[in-house]
């Protein structure tokens, strides 16, 4: 699972960190999320629905 954060569109709310069911996210200084445990992703999207600005895209790598 790859998980794309799109910095120019992301406003550092948080929200992703909220409803990610697994703890994918961590953030950086800046206060960015950074998807650093992407192999407990479960591909719920939950990260890419809620966020408000579309700065998030949940991507399944070929096999």
């Amino acid at each position: 699972m790859k998980i794309l954060v799109n910095e120019k569109r992301c406003k550092r709310c948080g929200i992703c960190y909220s409803f990610c069911p697994k703890s994918v996210f961590d953030h950086d200084e800046d206060g960015r999320p950074q998807p650093v445990r992407t192999e407990d992703c479960i591909a719920c999207r939950l990260c890419e629905m809620r966020c408000p600005d579309f700065a998030i895209q949940v991507v399944k790598e070929d096999q």
